[in-house]
């Protein structure tokens, strides 16, 4: 937990979100040296450089292709192989969600390239449902937010497999 955040009394920070393939938090953030190369590598540019300088995927940047230059970009080898699934984040819609809140919007549904938000067929205004089985947590949903209504959130690999 940072200091701001303990000021700003929160008793947990944001989760960081690590690259796609990067390993497991603990080892990566102990043995990453901040040198920048994967945030330098990637097109889209949605990985930044966060507290201590360690990289950070920032959805509100845009999506991620998942195009693998950051994981090939690290000679300190601290990504898994580009075959195998990136990571195991789901988008999550929030209460800040124009459409609950009655307001006719469809921002995430036209943003996800994989198309993993729904709004079902409704006699009120219909809310976006995220298809857990297509979102690839690329992030293109939250960029496209206007209230900032989501998020991305790890789920377990079971609920992945299954």
């Amino acid at each position: 937990m940072s200091r701001r955040t303990l000021l700003r009394g929160r008793l947990r920070g944001e989760p960081v979100l690590r690259p796609p393939w990067a390993i497991d938090e603990s080892p990566f953030s102990d043995a990453c040296t901040g040198c920048g190369d994967c945030v330098r590598a990637c097109p889209e540019a949605v990985l930044v450089q966060a507290a201590g300088g360690l990289p950070m995927f920032d959805p509100r940047r845009g999506e991620c292709s998942f195009c693998g230059d950051c994981a090939g970009a690290c000679d300190a080898q601290l990504f898994r192989p580009v075959e195998q699934r990136p990571w195991a984040l789901r988008a999550l819609v929030g209460q800040e969600c124009l459409a609950t809140q009655g307001v006719v919007c469809f921002s995430c549904r036209d943003a996800c390239p994989t198309a993993a938000i729904r709004f079902a067929p409704s006699r009120t205004m219909p809310v976006p449902e995220v298809l857990s089985d297509r979102c690839t947590g690329c992030g293109a949903c939250i960029a496209g937010c206007p209230a900032g209504a989501l998020s991305l959130s790890a789920l377990h690999e079971e609920a992945i497999d299954a």
